[in-house]
């Protein structure tokens, strides 16, 4: 039997220091760029929100493609538009390294015409391509947050490392955007966050879902990663609730559960999905949420080899690589509990959650075995 390797997610005095963060304190260089672009590194900077016309637009700021890590920098940014009648509009573009600049002290990132630019209160988009242009703004309405120290740490020295920075959980919006068939001013509420990391996720770990929603007076940020085999598909939580601006409470206290239901098997990935996603938590202060989404449709199913050109494509298929992508949509519900019984509930009928899967069905069968027995 294979020797399982070590994992964690750090949240005592040590790793604070040695990482020079302070608990329960942001600061803007947390947000500029934390690695060296060097091979295996990776690192993106990520926009989206959701207007009140029910537009929605993504903007991405990379150093490299995630899924090609082991090259150098290789600056890209991308926009996703899709319009409330359901037209979508994408475009990517890449730059040189002479035209592109990533700053250590904040978040000031530029990649040709394109940048996002902040402090951790407040930031200006720009993105400039031929068929999309936009220029945003986004306030801080929920302050910076970091699950713990921050990263989730492999191998037994915690050489490798995968990390994350939900620099605004969520914020106002203004946008003007221009595409192919018109022009837009747009009102609404946005998020933006931070990952970077030293070695290809897909090496680290097997699946995650991840979700956030505006339900109501409440904001909720829900993550659960599960870790590729060697690691011996160690779960970690990553959660954020908030009401009215304050964050009531985070999985630093550990009582989260991820209760997922009614699996079936996506055609197109051959992944195993949930229909419905819950996570139950309670607060430091005693209080008991139930947050639930369900799916009612899908808005992107990508096999990632598919996005490959060449002789990376060959190589992935030599190597077996299954990674695939799958966004949703559907509705989210909060549920306040006492005592048994739900006293407060409010529904979002437009959320939005992910499931990011790198390793293999046929591992995820495999651990699911393993943990009942069976």
């Amino acid at each position: 039997m294979s020797k399982i390797l070590k994992s964690i997610h750090p949240d005592d005095d040590m790793h604070y220091e040695k990482m020079g963060l302070t608990r329960n304190k942001i600061e803007p260089w947390e947000d500029g760029m934390r690695t060296d672009g060097s091979r295996g590194t990776y690192e993106w900077w990520y926009f989206d929100s959701s207007f009140v016309d029910g537009t929605k637009l993504v903007l991405q700021y990379y150093s490299k493609s995630p899924i090609q890590v082991s090259g150098k920098i290789k600056p890209i940014v991308t926009a996703e538009l899709t319009l409330p009648d359901g037209r979508e509009y994408f475009e990517q573009i890449e730059a040189s390294l002479r035209d592109s600049h990533y700053a250590k002290t904040q978040c000031d990132v530029k990649i040709g015409d394109s940048y996002i630019c902040g402090d951790l209160e407040h930031y200006n988009l720009v993105f400039k391509g031929e068929k999309i242009q936009a220029t945003v703004s986004l306030t801080n309405t929920v302050p910076a947050w970091r699950s713990q120290c921050g990263p989730i740490l492999f191998g037994d020295s915690e050489e490798y490392y995968f990390n994350w920075l939900p620099a605004t959980p969520e914020g106002d919006v203004t946008a003007d955007v221009t595409y192919p068939d018109g022009q837009l001013h747009l009102v609404g509420s946005g998020y933006h966050d931070h990952n970077w990391g030293n070695v290809s996720m897909l090496k680290l770990m097997h699946h995650w879902y991840w979700g956030r929603a505006k339900i109501g007076d409440y904001k909720v940020i829900s993550s659960w990663i599960t870790a590729e085999k060697k690691y011996g598909y160690k779960e970690f939580d990553v959660f954020m609730i908030a009401k009215n601006g304050e964050i009531l409470g985070d999985n630093s206290n550990h009582t989260l559960k991820f209760l997922p239901s009614d699996e079936y098997i996506d055609e197109h990935t051959g992944k195993p999905v949930y229909n419905t996603v819950a996570y139950e938590y309670e607060t430091p202060a005693g209080e008991y949420y139930r947050i639930t989404y369900k799916r009612t449709g899908d808005i992107a199913k990508i096999n990632f080899i598919d996005r490959l050109l060449g002789p990376m494509k060959y190589l992935a298929k030599v190597i077996g690589f299954e990674g695939s992508y799958l966004r949703f949509q559907g509705i989210a519900t909060i549920e306040r509990i006492e005592c048994g019984q739900v006293v407060e509930t409010a529904t979002e009928d437009s959320a939005v959650w992910e499931l990011m899967y790198f390793g293999k069905a046929a591992a995820d069968k495999e651990n699911k075995e393993k943990q009942t027995g069976a």
